[in-house]
């Protein structure tokens, strides 16, 4: 996926009443963009490091600009645009890039459904396979060692995606819990019990259900995003292999 029209370059100043950041920008000037990332962005931002933002030429928009990359305190880069998961997902399943999700015969996105007025991200359907539901979630935090978390913050909407998933599976139809990776350090993902107990224990009860889990890392750079490739998912991090970052510690 390629940024259209090419981001531009600036510097983090601040992130501020959840959805504004403040960039500075080449010249000194301020500039105070839209930040599209409901979570507390922890562990993923520096202050006065290199950002880079999207401009939209919509007339409607109050603020222009919207944040996308951050650099990391590893030097890494992060993407903070949560709805590029969503996006990046979608083109891997056109592109048949995820095997475990290949061959159906349509893709829809934003589908209601459930019990709870619920929308899925992506709902895949084959005539012969059935329905196969699939909810994206950005993974942002990095922690130690490789490990990136989610969520980064308390999430009771989260919460209920794994109450529709679970119903889901055990109706009958697939349901799966996708992990779109935005973050260089990150190389595994587990459920963050530390910030969020009632979510870790959901994702335990959502696989008990027979809902499937994914992880999958895309790489990042200021030109285009890619969905790269799977990385381990375990319920307790300890159970998932630790792996060499980009500072190059080992467990």
């Amino acid at each position: 996926m390629k940024y259209e029209p090419p981001l531009q370059p600036g510097l983090l100043l601040r992130r501020y009443k959840r959805f504004l950041a403040d960039i500075q920008l080449s010249g000194g000037d301020t500039l105070t963009v839209h930040c599209p990332n409901t979570g507390s962005m922890l562990n993923c931002m520096v202050p006065e490091s290199p950002c880079w933002y999207s401009l939209s030429d919509n007339p409607k928009r109050k603020l222009p600009g919207t944040l996308e990359l951050v650099t990391t305190a590893t030097g890494g880069l992060a993407c903070v645009n949560t709805h590029r998961a969503n996006a990046l997902v979608e083109e891997a399943l056109r592109d048949d890039r995820i095997p475990a999700l290949s061959g159906y015969e349509t893709l829809r996105r934003e589908v209601r459904y459930g019990n709870e007025n619920s929308r899925i991200d992506l709902l895949l359907e084959d005539s012969a396979r059935g329905r196969c539901y699939i909810e994206v979630k950005s993974v942002t935090l990095g922690l130690e060692q490789g490990l990136g978390a989610f969520p980064d913050a308390v999430t009771l909407r989260g919460l209920k995606h794994l109450r529709e998933l679970s119903a889901i599976a055990a109706s009958g139809d697939r349901a799966v819990l996708f992990f779109c990776v935005l973050h260089d350090d990150v190389q595994r993902v587990s459920p963050a019990g530390h910030i969020d107990p009632a979510y870790a224990a959901g994702v335990r009860e959502a696989l008990a259900a027979g809902v499937e889990v994914m992880a999958w890392k895309a790489r990042l750079s200021p030109e285009e995003l890619h969905l790269d490739r799977p990385v381990p998912f375990a319920l307790d991090p300890a159970a998932a292999p630790a792996c060499r970052t980009r500072a190059g510690m080992n467990a």
